[in-house]
């Protein structure tokens, strides 16, 4: 049932973590004030509600455009963070700031990939008494062949490792005060918030939309980056790759097993064959094994490391509020 807080008109902040996107920001944040007047005057927001810019230590001149936009409406707020934390934390330093003082948010790429136009749909779910919105892409007709495979290929990887996350949808969701107060009792380091969201539970429904090709600007997910950013959420939330590693160390051990079996039965009936490849190639295959198997440890070690020395994951430079 929703809160009583919810029958009013709610107080939104929609947050937007930045990273050198000069070339668009100004554009973006014309239509994202466009939608915020729309729903003020229409009574379906409070008129309190707010966009909330968050810089992530971006090299251009991103909070300078950010700045000049707070100067002419007020509308307009935001935070810059003192170095580059990565779109996780700046996402997550953008919902802990300014959850004492909304009744929901709304998190969305500065790109203007996602349907802005949606938030629309997003309040109304939530006047529903819904605590958790997500956007969710109809398709993936956009993307390259290799992206849209390699996207469904993790989604379903995921799935199978069992870590509960939602098809085709990033990080353009509304979530509700109570929401955010759950998700900052998670402390860890190594943040992977569509993993984490699902986990807290609360009410959620879904609304879907058509993704827009980047408007300006450069992609801040490359393939090198897509890959690293999928490992992180596979190694924070599933322990399947360890179990992985024994599940190959059993096998090799029967392998092994048999054949040794093979060769006291071949010097036994008298069929030993020289030569190297029977030797050298199970060398081989086992070395490469081990190394697999110590490099996915080393990660989980390093993953460990990160979260015991518990060093903030973000630092404020300055804010405008």
């Amino acid at each position: 049932m929703a809160d009583e807080w919810k029958k009013e008109s709610p107080k939104l902040a929609v947050v937007v973590p930045c990273y050198n996107e000069e070339a668009v920001i100004g554009e973006t944040l014309t239509e994202l004030l466009d939608v915020i007047k729309r729903l003020k005057s229409s009574s379906a927001i409070d008129e309190g509600s707010f966009i909330y810019c968050v810089d992530d230590g971006s090299r251009d001149r991103t909070w300078d455009c950010i700045s000049d936009a707070h100067s002419g409406d007020a509308t307009v707020k935001g935070l810059k963070l003192a170095a580059n934390k990565g779109h996780q934390n700046a996402l997550l330093a953008g919902l802990l700031s300014v959850r004492d003082s909304v009744d929901c948010i709304i998190s969305v790429d500065a790109d203007l990939q996602d349907d802005i136009n949606s938030i629309v749909d997003m309040i109304e779910k939530f006047s529903e008494g819904y605590d958790i919105v997500y956007g969710v892409r109809k398709k993936r007709a956009a993307d390259s062949v290799f992206k849209h495979y390699s996207a469904a290929l993790f989604y379903k990887m995921m799935h199978a490792l069992g870590v509960k996350i939602i098809y085709n949808h990033a990080d353009f969701r509304l979530i509700s005060r109570r929401v955010v107060d759950s998700l900052s009792t998670f402390g860890e380091v190594n943040l992977f918030l569509r993993g984490i969201i699902p986990l807290i539970g609360f009410r959620a429904a879904s609304i879907f939309y058509e993704r827009k090709a980047r408007k300006a600007g450069k992609t801040k997910y490359p393939l090198k980056k897509m890959l690293s950013f999928a490992w992180d959420g596979v190694t924070s939330f599933s322990v399947a790759p360890l179990r992985l590693v024994t599940a190959v160390g059993a096998i090799i051990f029967l392998a092994t097993l048999a054949m040794s079996a093979w060769a006291l039965y071949s010097k036994i009936v008298g069929l030993v064959l020289p030569g190297w490849t029977s030797t050298v190639l199970p060398i081989y295959f086992i070395g490469g094994i081990q190394v697999m198997c110590i490099g996915i440890i080393g990660e989980y070690l390093g993953k460990i490391y990160m979260e015991v020395k518990a060093r903030p994951r973000y630092i404020k430079d300055m804010e405008l509020f």
